[in-house]
């Protein structure tokens, strides 16, 4: 599976509508413009109306009366994620997208007790990237949102990924939590905690994948480094999901990919009552549409 394959398949679903927090980013519309072409989905765009407009302009969009692209003027990016989150509660839009504004600001909506969108789970941030060289897509949780997460959450951060997988077709998802070392040492927390992981799935408490660790990032991935380590498993050398420590591994491992390995990669913020589309400002326009294609498959079923 491509990740160009996810837009084919979320052009396939009934119509869906993604809300756009501070939507003056020429990436952004980039994207959305793009997505528009492919039929990908319908798109409110809040945030300041004439810079919006003004990139419009630039991108040579000249179908303003499009139903598809609706712009509501937002005063400030607060307001815009505000409305944003507003429009997902109110199931108007059923995808929320960040635009051109920080983390910080669109989280404070989302978190928002009267009209948020938490659903009582972990919210967590999962990557999917295309890897040269790989004849699957390789997941990478969590590289954006939880700190260092402790067992429970860790099995939470599992669930948001393998129920992502699931909805792409992967059925019964491979995770491989990730440590320094693929035994259990009782100075390395990571170790332990995945050892936990791998008893908790063993017991039904992790459903929907299998999950086996500690694994190291080469015998996660690859079957010949498993081999010559003796590691025996359903997971080792084929793992499809790879559950990170702490953010700073998910982060270096995420970025790495990119600037290194020329990944593709879309992610979605899951766990929430809606998925949401949480790039950084830096991504690309393909990446943001890979995020779309992304979140729109994974309402699909």
């Amino acid at each position: 599976m491509l990740l160009e394959t996810l837009i084919d398949k979320a052009t396939q679903q009934h119509d869906h509508t993604v809300a756009v927090a501070a939507a003056e980013d020429t990436e952004v519309i980039e994207a959305v413009l793009d997505a528009l072409d492919r039929n990908l989905a319908n798109f409110i765009l809040y945030g300041n109306k004439e810079k919006i407009n003004t990139i419009l302009d630039v991108k040579q969009y000249k179908n303003k009366n499009n139903k598809k692209l609706n712009v509501v003027h937002a005063e400030s990016n607060s307001l815009a994620a505000d409305l944003a989150v507003k429009a997902v509660f109110n199931k108007e839009a059923s995808v929320l997208m960040k635009g051109n504004l920080a983390t910080s600001t669109i989280l404070k909506s989302v978190l928002n007790k009267e009209y948020g969108l938490r659903t009582g789970s972990v919210l967590s941030h999962v990557a999917v990237f295309e890897v040269p060289g790989f004849d699957r897509l390789i997941f990478v949780t969590d590289a954006a949102m939880n700190i260092s997460p402790d067992v429970e959450q860790k099995a939470q951060i599992i669930k948001n990924a393998a129920a992502l997988a699931t909805s792409l077709g992967i059925e019964n998802p491979r995770v491989a939590p990730i440590a320094a070392v693929e035994v259990v040492k009782t100075n390395m927390q990571a170790t332990i905690d995945a050892a936990l992981l791998t008893l908790m799935n063993h017991r039904g408490q992790i459903p929907g994948c299998i999950v086996d660790g500690p694994l190291g990032l080469d015998n996660a991935v690859s079957t010949l480094a498993a081999e010559h380590k003796g590691i025996h498993s359903e997971v080792a050398g084929r793992a499809d999901i790879l559950l990170v420590p702490t953010i700073e591994v998910g982060n270096v491992l995420y970025k790495s990919l990119i600037y290194f390995a020329k990944a593709k990669v879309g992610a979605v913020i899951a766990g929430a009552k809606a998925p949401i589309v949480l790039t950084s400002r830096a991504d690309t326009a393909e990446s943001k549409l890979y995020s779309l294609a992304l979140a729109i498959c994974s309402i699909s079923n």
